[in-house]
């Protein structure tokens, strides 16, 4: 989709739902433009059979005409305002949603590769642009071009020849608006994508004000900004340069047309070949052309831009997601030996919930992992995940150790499928990962991350965000769990309290502890745990470890372990190192048989 045509065709093809309003709209244009052309003919009655016959009552019959079809053409005008702004809005408002209905569905790789500046530049600039061009420029153009398709043929009915000559300026001014219409597209593009750019900037400095100010950077983000604003300038200058120069052109050639076919009808009534009146109302004609011309192609610039900032929207609306919301079963495993079964292979699971009483009683496990190899798509070449195999039985407790690098984090990335595997199997229960859908593989997981995120919203919203059919007395019931229900109550406002972005109203134990009653309020079967007490201070972890632990005694839970007390306790430890792992068993094991745990505890002893 490259062509202007094919873009603003997408965009319109947004209008197909509101059809009967575009008819209604398309009919009160074409009412009111037909009222300013009759008004013409009221024009030649007043000139002819009022002033130049003397006639006083013909003079104000023609006055009283001319105002009624005035009124009728207002209120058209109205109609055709307010419906084709209201299409405009409407479009507008439905583009933004398919768009961040497609957005939220992309994978962490597109949002890796992607500015989040530039992402909410086509929401903003972009769909406003659209919004106008749809709502105030389709109007204005199809108003224009029916004034001139009407006004040309009341001149040709008024005088033939005067017509013809008219028409003899027609394609010259069809020249610029070919040769300059591409420059403008061109350059409309370009500033939209600098706009982003700078949107881009502000969003990274505002969110990190802290660190920015720390390191006393106000100075260089100003004249990174300045740049930003001035490359705008740039490129607006240059859309500007073309789009007023087309605008000139077309309004000089149209005039110079009418003043001097003006010319020529005066020598006619000189000659006596046509009226004063049919001159009046030719000329009249001819302005009304002039003018939708000249309004045909300031619009036709609005399009170009139009078509620039389409082009962008359609784009990210074409970026398919890696990850699709519904898979199929492909690649499902074909390997198994004495240690790992061979999966049931269900296609596209619908409703998928692990059934933990059926694995316990089985004494199956419910997560397997078989040789599973990985690479980030942006780095194929780097395996971050190499043949990694284990199990996790319903209830366990297992910690992850190794050095920062080693693919912990990824692991999780890899369970809750934000990525796909480059190799080997992934079960849940004994269920492919591959052949559930991706919705129902995360209603099985409850995170915790070591940061916890918080919302600009409040309390009560965050906290349900994990479950938003949730009653205020199940959250309350899951804040208490989560020892988050005393410091809650001290708000003004309590539940119902507004945390300000990212949460900074709250400390980071006040954070975890919010994230821990989310997850609580979750009640999924699998908890992972990227171990959320290695950056607090004693008493922020005290509480926090007092949730964790009432949380962990009703799931099976995996950790990421930064800390001694959390593997000391684990029921299985899986020691990580390059995306290998090299040993397995619980603490006392580990210490005889792994010379990389017992580092680790080394260090943390020390």
């Amino acid at each position: 989709m490259n062509s202007s045509t094919s873009i603003l065709s997408w965009l319109f093809s947004h209008l197909r739902p509101y059809s009967s309003k575009v008819v209604f709209a398309l009919i009160a244009l074409v009412v009111g433009a037909m009222s300013w052309l009759i008004l013409g003919q009221g024009i030649k009655m007043v000139v002819d059979q009022g002033f130049v016959a003397g006639d006083e009552s013909m003079l104000l019959s023609s006055l009283v005409l001319v105002l009624v079809i005035a009124f009728i053409g207002s209120i058209a005008t109205y109609c055709r305002f307010y419906l084709m702004v209201w299409l405009g809005e409407r479009v507008c408002a439905d583009i933004r949603k398919a768009l961040f209905s497609h957005l939220v569905t992309l994978s962490p790789s597109f949002y890796a590769e992607s500015r989040t500046g530039e992402v909410i530049s086509r929401f903003t600039s972009d769909t406003t642009l659209l919004q106008s061009v749809v709502g105030t420029g389709v109007s204005m153009a199809l108003r224009s071009l029916v004034m001139f398709i009407g006004a040309l043929i009341l001149m040709a009915i008024t005088s033939t020849t005067l017509t013809v000559y008219v028409f003899i300026a027609v394609p010259v001014i069809l020249l610029p608006i070919k040769l300059l219409g591409k420059k403008v597209r061109h350059f409309a593009k370009i500033s939209q994508d600098d706009v982003a750019n700078m949107g881009t900037l502000i969003d990274e400095s505002l969110h990190e004000i802290h660190t920015l100010q720390s390191y006393n950077h106000e100075r260089q983000s100003v004249n990174d900004f300045d740049a930003s604003a001035e490359q705008i300038m740039q490129s607006a200058s240059k859309r500007i340069h073309y789009r007023a120069l087309l605008i000139a052109m077309i309004m000089f050639i149209s005039l110079s047309s009418i003043f001097i076919v003006g010319w020529i009808g005066a020598i006619d009534v000189i000659s006596g070949a046509i009226t004063a009146g049919e001159l009046t109302a030719f000329v009249f004609y001819a302005v009304l052309a002039g003018g939708a011309i000249a309004t045909i192609s300031e619009v036709i610039g609005d399009l170009q831009k139009a078509a620039g900032a389409s082009e962008r929207i359609v784009e990210l609306m074409n970026t398919v997601s890696d990850i699709p919301i519904d898979s199929s079963a492909s690649n499902l495993s074909t390997q198994a030996d004495e240690v790992f079964e061979k999966p049931a292979v269900n296609v596209n699971i619908k409703g998928f919930r692990i059934n933990e009483q059926a694995l316990v009683e089985a004494n199956k496990p419910i997560l397997t992992l078989h040789n599973v190899g990985f690479s980030y798509p942006s780095v194929p070449d780097k395996e971050i995940i190499h043949e990694v195999s284990f199990k996790v039985m319903p209830g366990q407790k297992v910690a992850i150790v190794g050095h920062s690098g080693a693919g912990k984090s990824t692991l999780f990335d890899l369970l809750m499928r934000f990525y796909d595997i480059d190799y080997g199997d992934i079960l849940i229960g004994d269920t492919a990962q591959k052949s559930i859908s991706t919705h129902d593989i995360r209603r099985q997981f409850a995170l915790v991350p070591q940061d916890a995120v918080i919302f600009a919203t409040t309390v009560l919203d965050n906290i349900r965000l994990s479950n938003p059919a949730a009653s205020k007395e199940d959250v309350v019931e899951a804040a208490k769990l989560a020892f988050a229900h005393e410091f809650i109550l001290d708000f003004v406002d309590g539940y119902e309290t507004q945390l300000g972005e990212r949460g900074v109203k709250l400390s980071g134990g006040q954070k975890q502890r919010i994230a821990i009653a989310r997850a609580i309020l979750a009640k999924r079967p699998i908890l992972l745990l990227d171990e959320a007490t290695s950056a607090l201070d004693a008493t922020s972890e005290k509480y926090v470890k007092q949730a964790l632990d009432s949380l962990m005694t009703k799931t099976t839970t995996l950790i990421i372990a930064h800390r001694l007390s959390t593997v000391i306790n684990a029921d299985n430890i899986i020691v990580l190192e390059k995306g290998r792992v090299l040993a397995q068993g619980k603490h006392a094991e580990l210490m005889a048989a792994s010379p990389v745990y017992k580092e680790f505890v080394e260090l943390q002893l020390s």
